[in-house]
């Protein structure tokens, strides 16, 4: 029987729930475990790709195409896996739902309530949709924080399944902030008190709290955490704040935070095989050579709207035995004029993607200053349309306007799935490579798999002009034949790609594209 762990935040947001969620699993997976995801978002969008990345960050495009809250790539990363796009669901997609079920008349005309209809649409998300992988165990993370109204119904829910299924086959994580206050010089636990004891009078007992913290709880803390909230001392477990994410599952194993969960949930002794992550933490805390890198964007403002691109960069330049140094660079204040001078101090130059006008001339002048100055330049998504618009006008000499300005283009065509605000390809697609292209020397083998998430294409009319010019189109779609990599052969590293190498990207699994990129700049 599938077992379930439900993961709730308290007293604020952004605490690491998700991280701290993501270590339990791969410490868990490391037991020889089969582990399963959910996370439970309690917003009433029903698409995360049509989301404002200023306000959730990135979207994360999982393998079967689905746009996902950027939590999933932490869940991969971590634990080494490839998600489902069932692995997340919000509040909206729920009741939407419900909502066309009642419509359909499959309610017979009755009242539909919160209880039991949501809840029982909540149940049948956590339990039916992961059912087909026959999971050991499933990490539900619940978004928010414990005392936001949105979440009522998610708390309902899981306080029902544990009713439903039984203390031995459920369990409940509660991640708080303990604050410490300098004026005082102490942690003060009061905080995460209080957010248990809503969390009880909601009818939940926590089973294991995990308390943020700036320093290490003294003793009498974690006594007054484990008497306040009737929770064993044991199971009181700290994760202090860290500059190094790669440290949480070990912090956390150090803790006995696994050994806790298998002994409550009944799982057999074993020990957590997590050597590969231990040897991949040890390399990140080496003296490591730095390589200064400029990412230019369009969504600077918000680190996490790159979160899986920074991610990569920086697991993939570890394992080289590099030390990545990002600069966010707005691409908005890039022009061709001032090209040279905010960008001649770095080593690279990443232009990642994007949608809509803003920033699309600052994209091209960085890709013109990286082709004309022989800096490494890696573009995905818009960042590639950025660079073969630049070498079309410069140096085929086309009249080439970016596809993102909607304006008539002689360079790509829209193509992919009808949704609101034009077409879009998502998900895992293949692409078949030049036989002597350095794309094909990067990764090994004629034709790859990449995760994609793009509206446009390059027409086939301009290929040949393009490549006459001296545009290597060394990447073309398995399926439709479209162009998907280009690359410059009189370049140290000039290599734009329509799909997303960085949600492929995982520490113990390094990107082979972002990983030779890397390795020039070495």
């Amino acid at each position: 029987m599938t077992k379930y762990i439900f993961f709730t935040g308290g007293v604020v947001s952004s605490l690491g729930k998700g991280l701290t969620a993501a270590s339990l699993g791969k410490l868990l997976k490391g037991r020889g475990l089969k582990v399963g995801v959910l996370r439970l978002d309690t917003y009433f969008n029903t698409d995360n790709g049509l989301m404002n990345p200023y306000q959730h960050g990135e979207v994360f495009v999982t393998n079967d195409g689905m746009e996902t809250d950027l939590a999933l790539g932490h869940y991969e990363r971590f634990m080494n896996v490839s998600l489902s796009g069932r692995a997340c669901s919000t509040l909206g997609r729920i009741y939407r739902h419900i909502l066309d079920r009642e419509r359909a008349g499959d309610f017979g005309g009755n009242t539909v309530q919160v209880i039991p209809h949501v809840t029982n649409e909540i149940k049948r998300t956590i339990t039916n949709d992961l059912a087909d992988w026959a999971f050991d165990v499933i990490i539900v993370e619940i978004g928010g924080v414990v005392g936001d109204i949105e979440s009522l119904a998610f708390l309902e829910t899981i306080r029902q399944m544990r009713r439903d299924l039984g203390r031995e086959n459920t369990l409940f994580v509660h991640v708080a902030l303990v604050p410490y206050l300098h004026v005082a010089g102490e942690a003060k636990t009061k905080p995460v008190q209080h957010s248990v004891k809503t969390l009880r009078s909601l009818g939940i007992q926590p089973d294991v709290i995990v308390c943020r913290t700036e320093v290490e709880l003294e003793q009498s803390a974690v006594d007054k955490i484990s008497l306040f909230c009737d929770i064993d001392k044991q199971a009181v477990i700290q994760q202090l704040y860290t500059d190094n994410v790669y440290e949480l599952p070990l912090s956390l194993h150090r803790q006995g935070l696994d050994k806790i969960v298998a002994e409550k949930l009944g799982f057999a002794p074993a020990d957590a095989d997590i050597r590969g992550w231990e040897e991949f933490y040890q390399r990140s805390l080496a003296n490591n050579k730095v390589v200064k890198l400029a990412l230019v964007g369009k969504y600077t403002a918000l680190p996490d709207a790159y979160i899986s691109l920074v991610e990569a960069l920086h697991h993939c330049a570890i394992n080289l035995g590099l030390s990545a140094e990002i600069e966010m660079l707005a691409a908005q204040d890039i022009t061709a004029d001032n090209a040279q001078e905010k960008l001649s101090g770095y080593a690279g130059i990443v232009i990642p993607d994007g949608f809509g006008t803003r920033g699309a001339d600052g994209m091209i002048a960085a890709a013109g200053y990286a082709r004309t100055h022989d800096v490494p330049l890696l573009a995905l998504g818009m960042g590639m349309h950025a660079a073969v618009v630049e070498f079309a006008r410069n140096v085929a000499h086309i009249p080439a306007a970016m596809p993102e300005s909607g304006q008539a283009d002689v360079l790509f065509d829209a193509r992919g799935k009808a949704r609101q605000g034009g077409t879009l390809e998502s998900g895992l697609a293949g692409v078949a490579l030049t036989a002597g292209s350095r794309a094909a020397q990067i990764y090994g083998q004629p034709e790859i798999l990449e995760r994609h998430r793009h509206r446009y294409v390059l027409k086939e009319d301009v290929e040949a002009e393009l490549a006459a010019a001296g545009l290597n189109l060394s990447g073309r779609s398995a399926e439709g034949g479209f162009v998907e990599i280009v690359e410059l052969t009189n370049h140290k590293w000039f290599m734009a790609c329509q799909y997303h190498p960085e949600f492929l990207s995982h520490p113990e699994r390094p990107h082979p594209l972002v990983t030779d990129f890397l390795r020039t700049l070495a």
